[in-house]
């Protein structure tokens, strides 16, 4: 080793923010063991690189004693005086006992850490700035696909997303450029790898963010999501601005926006609601496109019951119950839907129910089904 591999570590402390003086005793520890593994020495031995000079020197570590018993280990105080007459009995004197042909050694072991440290600040480096976007959208290409994972290229690293993160609706191929949620960051003996997917709700509000400026700026906020990936979702918005209409502003002029995010999505279906800190009013609005006569409220049970026109029943209710279902995900109410006609017949028109103990109200059976689903 020379100069030039000094100003080579120089330059690799500049851009890869590896400290050199760190790899420098990382080489100096691997050559003590390449040292005694070549040359048969004794465990005592130290290594010292020239932090200017890059020249190596290996050196005998030997303690002072009166009478000697291993010649690897210890060396009389006689022998040490001449050396400099001021050791005596218990020092160590330091001998070097550098091999002519250590320098080859010495070249291929300092690559070698070189190499291995590299690696590890590179991998490092990729953890740090991955584990900061969780929760985050990310833009990449597919690699490869098989039946339990798509490998996506983020550039300086490889992402994975595993089936269960795709959309029904997702078809990935080779070259297909794509948008994913960065679910989560792990370290693995090769390195970390970023957990990606298309299905968490997480990705609906990120891809409105880039959508709608008014959200990236905070003038609009998003509430709550629910989906249900490559079906349907609902968002609920909220302005604190009362010139600013929130849905409108997800919308955007003809549409443009939710165009925008739907396509990404693959035609996903997205109801927009505005949020209330009202929960009859919320729930209401969470039940589009259906319209709701009325709603009445259980604090206590967290409960809402819905009550809607006749015709408007099954589109209250969804298909296999999805629209009931993402909008108790959405409000975080359980929520019971009644026809008028069905209400009417148990008399719960125009009054707050709290006969929540009542064994035969009508309610809380369809509900309950609709709830189970997946």
């Amino acid at each position: 080793m020379n100069v030039d591999f000094i100003e080579a570590l120089d330059q690799l402390e500049k851009e890869k923010g590896i400290d050199k003086d760190t790899l420098l005793e990382a080489i100096e520890a691997a050559l003590i063991s390449g040292y005694k593994r070549n040359f048969n020495s004794a465990p005592n031995v130290r290594v010292e690189i020239g932090r200017d000079s890059g020249e190596v020197h290996v050196y005998a570590r030997k303690n002072v004693v009166e009478s000697v018993n291993d010649n690897r280990l210890e060396i009389s105080l006689d022998a040490a005086v001449d050396i400099d007459g001021s050791y005596q009995v218990g020092d160590v004197v330091e001998i070097e006992v550098t091999p002519r042909e250590f320098g080859r050694i010495a070249a291929q072991t300092a690559k070698q850490v070189v190499t291995q440290r590299i690696r590890e600040a590179e991998r490092s480096i990729i953890y740090t700035q991955f584990s900061d976007r969780e929760e985050e959208i990310v833009t990449g290409v597919v690699q490869r696909v098989d039946s339990r994972v798509a490998y996506v290229d983020l550039g300086q690293t490889e992402a994975v997303m595993p089936s269960a993160e795709q959309m029904p609706t997702d078809k990935f191929r080779p070259g297909d450029r794509v948008k994913a949620f960065i679910t989560r960051v792990e370290r693995t003996t090769k390195g970390p790898q970023v957990v990606l997917s298309r299905t968490h709700p997480g990705l609906l509000k990120r891809l409105f963010e880039l959508e709608v400026p008014e959200i990236f700026e905070g003038v609009v906020e998003v509430k709550s999501v629910a989906r249900e990936a490559g079906h349907r979702s609902k968002i609920a918005v909220y302005s604190a601005d009362p010139d600013v209409d929130p849905i409108g502003a997800c919308v955007g002029a003809r549409g443009i926006r939710v165009q925008t995010v739907v396509g990404e999505l693959h035609g996903e279906k997205v109801d927009i609601i505005k949020w209330s800190d009202d929960p009859a009013e919320y729930v209401s609005s969470a039940l589009s496109p259906a319209k709701v006569t009325e709603v009445h409220i259980q604090e206590e049970e967290k409960t809402a019951r819905a009550i809607v026109p006749d015709h408007q029943l099954s589109l209250a209710i969804g298909k296999e119950g999805q629209n009931a279902r993402l909008a108790a995900k959405l409000t975080g109410w359980k929520i019971d839907i009644k026809s008028e006609a069905q209400a009417a017949e148990i008399g719960m028109f125009g009054r707050i129910s709290d006969d929540a103990d009542d064994e035969d109200d009508g309610f809380g059976t369809l509900a309950d089904d609709w709830l189970s689903e997946p």
